[in-house]
């Protein structure tokens, strides 16, 4: 998002003050996070000495499921094709990381195709490079190899840290991120997506029976859920004669310029954004003594002319409004006061941004349908059709494992799914 305070456009865990371990660049780390996890929650509740370890592709993947006061969290970094971590946990990188580092196990796929398991006599998916380079390592990222190493890492983890191992209730979180590039880059429907999530049960099945042989599935809870669904490409709606299609972030904010220029003269009223969020110049309002309230108004009335957008919200509005329905209580909780931007548009549902691929972000259902599977002690088997969010699912772990909810947990415990003692 676009930071007020430094005048540039910010991740959710970048941090410079820190440094990365395992190679050079910028490191990340959980210093923006507002609340607490279940893996703080757990740390804090006084009963042994729980460990709590992310791993990931992506570093906020990694770093935010677990926490702040996580033993540590590892991603890829595509430059070196390494695991990475920040000295906001350690000094230097843990031996056993580097050590699988070391082995190279990232470069086993050079010269290999990613083949589909229906129809292996098909042409590849993906041919891999020949080359231990940044181009191979990000070509890795975008095929179920990408969950493979993953996989590898996070059973090196549990052996080194020796997680479930010690007497105490230990914490793992793996997000699996090469589902989401290829999702996004071919979209839902598309053949690979078919193939990476099959090939992604196959991987989940090799790390349980891992687990089991370690610790014995009997004694692991597990929690699997995604964090966003995904529209259909607008060209596969159009086959289907659906509704869908592309919207330009940069025109629309032109359509804010123009208005506020019009009104106000002035220009550069639009200073940052977060995907089609936009945030309006505020030294510009404060030079020319203008009321931010109706110069976001102003905004807003001009860009919900702009085709294909259902609504468009202002942030004095999703401050105040009283929700109408679940379009406008999901927008609602997106926003932060402190963090958020100005005006908030939100597409006629299908369209998106874009000039391919497939994207989500709005808050209809194909968006924000995702699976949640509860296995383990204290999980009553069955399949459930009441409702259920992700929110759902930190009070119902931390429910069976007695500890406190997390402080931002707005969720129920899943009764229904919880096995009475």
């Amino acid at each position: 998002w676009y930071d007020r305070e430094s005048g540039k456009s910010i991740t959710s865990v970048v941090d410079s003050s820190l440094k990365l371990l395992g190679a050079a660049g910028t490191a990340s780390s959980p210093h923006r996070l507002l609340v607490s996890t279940l893996g703080d929650e757990m740390k804090s509740n006084g009963r042994g000495t729980p460990k709590s370890i992310g791993i990931s592709i992506k570093d906020r993947s990694a770093i935010l499921p677990v926490g702040r006061t996580a033993d540590g969290a590892f991603w890829f970094d595509n430059k070196s094709g390494n695991f990475v971590s920040s000295t906001w946990y350690f000094p230097e990188l843990p031996k056993w990381a580097a050590d699988f580092n070391a082995t190279r196990g990232v470069d086993q796929w050079l010269n290999k195709s990613w083949v589909s398991i229906e129809n292996p006599k098909a042409a590849p998916f993906v041919e891999m490079g020949a080359k231990p380079d940044e181009k191979y390592y990000a070509q890795m990222q975008r095929t179920p190899f990408g969950n493979d190493i993953l996989e590898m890492m996070a059973e090196k983890a549990v052996e080194a840290e020796k997680l479930g191992q010690r007497g105490d209730t230990d914490l793992l979180s793996v997000s699996f991120s090469s589902n989401d590039y290829v999702g996004h880059e071919v979209g839902p429907d598309d053949p690979k997506v078919r193939d990476i999530s099959i090939r992604t049960d196959r991987t989940l099945a090799k790390l349980f029976a891992f687990l089991d042989k370690k610790i014995g599935m009997a004694n692991v809870l597990v929690a699997f859920t995604a964090d966003h669904g995904v529209s259909p490409t607008a060209e596969a709606q159009k086959a289907r004669r659906m509704p869908g299609g592309r919207l330009s972030e940069p025109q629309m904010q032109e359509t804010v310029e123009k208005a506020l220029s019009a009104r106000y003269g002035g220009t550069k009223w639009v200073v940052g954004r977060s995907g089609p969020t936009m945030y309006l110049n505020y030294d510009l309002m404060r030079q020319m003594k203008l009321n931010p309230a109706e110069v976001r108004a102003v905004g807003a009335e001009a860009l919900r002319k702009f085709p294909h957008l259902a609504r468009v919200y202002t942030s004095d509005e999703l401050l105040t409004m009283a929700p109408r329905d679940f379009v406008d209580r999901r927008v609602r909780a997106g926003y932060n006061q402190l963090r958020g931007g100005d005006i908030y548009p939100v597409t006629e549902p299908y369209y998106t941004y874009g000039k391919d691929g497939a994207s989500h972000g709005s808050p209809y259902n194909y968006d924000t349908h995702v699976p949640i599977i509860l296995m383990g002690p204290g999980v009553k088997p069955g399949k459930y059709v009441t409702h259920a969010a992700v929110n759902d699912i930190a009070p119902t772990l931390a429910a069976l494992l007695e500890v406190e909810t997390p402080s931002g947990s707005v969720g129920r415990v899943l009764h229904e799914a919880v096995a009475s003692r």
